[in-house]
């Protein structure tokens, strides 16, 4: 595997759920490919699951994780070619990417929208440069559109707690009072088009995802109707992609809470933290048996391990 940002690159889930399991079950039964290995894991961004969750991860695999926070333990990093370097910014992606390059042996990056340019975001434009430039593999921690990491640990979690062989999976739109990118909900809405489920996305005109990773997904824009009957709600706040990063709605009857819970096949609730607590989710609801972010969260150590296992063996 020489890159990771796509459910495609994983190859066929069903293999990909089963060496979960192994890895889940036996963490520490792979250090032998990670002796005297190196992986740096580039954050342009904050972080709590991705950073630790990674770190443990590649400890796991008996490698030597650095981390490097962009703009705070480096010089500020221009990301754009073809600009005069006239501003803060001393040292360009294109001298710096190599040179972190030749200090490991895989890469993982962290870098949000910022709602400037859709057409550079949904290109790729930074993690791509590292795809090209550095000549290791290269993995998406959460980049402009996609987070990898995260939709795996997802299908991880539904695949542990499914009872049945097709589940109906809701993925709904809430309210945020910041806009956030789509990366999240496109690699979730990705992931759960290529797995085995009855896949619905509720919410409001105007949030449409962008059609490759909407997919062939249901579309409701009747968040009830869209609930009822489900086995996992996914609850997740996005902006407008049609209009841009920007907020079009802030309507609370879209917090999921026991009203819409009610309605589902007793589902189990999901979301990949952080979360605003009663504009999100309400309490009742994150704090019931029936959530299941906690151990959607220690997934993320599974998902992370199998791809950096994966780049391991191919080396």
């Amino acid at each position: 595997m020489k890159s990771f940002l796509h459910v495609q690159d994983i190859g066929d889930l069903g293999r990909a759920l089963a060496e979960a399991r192994e890895v889940k079950a036996s963490p520490f039964a792979w250090q032998h490919l990670g002796h005297n290995k190196t992986i740096i894991l580039v954050f342009f961004n904050s972080s709590l699951r991705t950073r630790l969750s990674s770190q443990k991860a590649a400890l796991n695999l008996g490698m030597n994780p650095i981390v490097l926070n962009v703009n705070g333990d480096s010089w500020k990093l221009e990301t754009e070619l073809g600009v005069v370097m006239d501003g803060d910014k001393s040292e360009h992606l294109r001298e710096a990417i190599p040179v972190i390059g030749s200090y490991c042996d895989i890469i993982g990056v962290r870098s949000f929208a910022q709602f400037v340019d859709r057409e550079a975001e949904y290109a790729e434009t930074i993690i791509n440069q590292f795809v090209e430039y550095s000549g290791k593999p290269v993995i998406s921690l959460e980049s402009a559109t996609v987070h990898p990491c995260q939709a795996f640990a997802d299908l991880i979690t539904i695949d542990e707690y499914k009872t049945k062989s097709r589940p109906k999976v809701v993925l709904t739109w809430a309210p945020h009072p910041r806009a956030l990118p789509q990366a999240v909900p496109n690699s979730f809405a990705e992931w759960m088009n290529a797995a085995d489920v009855d896949f619905v996305i509720t919410c409001p005109h105007g949030y449409e995802l962008a059609p490759q990773f909407a997919g062939n997904a249901r579309v409701e824009y009747d968040q009830m109707k869209a609930f009822e009957g489900a086995d996992f709600i996914y609850a997740k706040n996005w902006s407008s992609y049609s209009d841009y990063g920007k907020i079009l709605s802030m309507d609370m009857n879209w917090t999921v809470g026991a009203r819409q819970m009610a309605v589902t096949d007793n589902a189990y609730f999901m979301h990949c933290l952080p979360v605003r607590r009663n504009m999100i989710v309400t309490d009742e609801v994150i704090d019931s048996p029936r959530s299941i972010v906690i151990p959607e969260a220690a997934n993320r150590v599974v998902s992370a391990q199998v791809v950096m296992k994966r780049m391991l063996e191919s080396l």
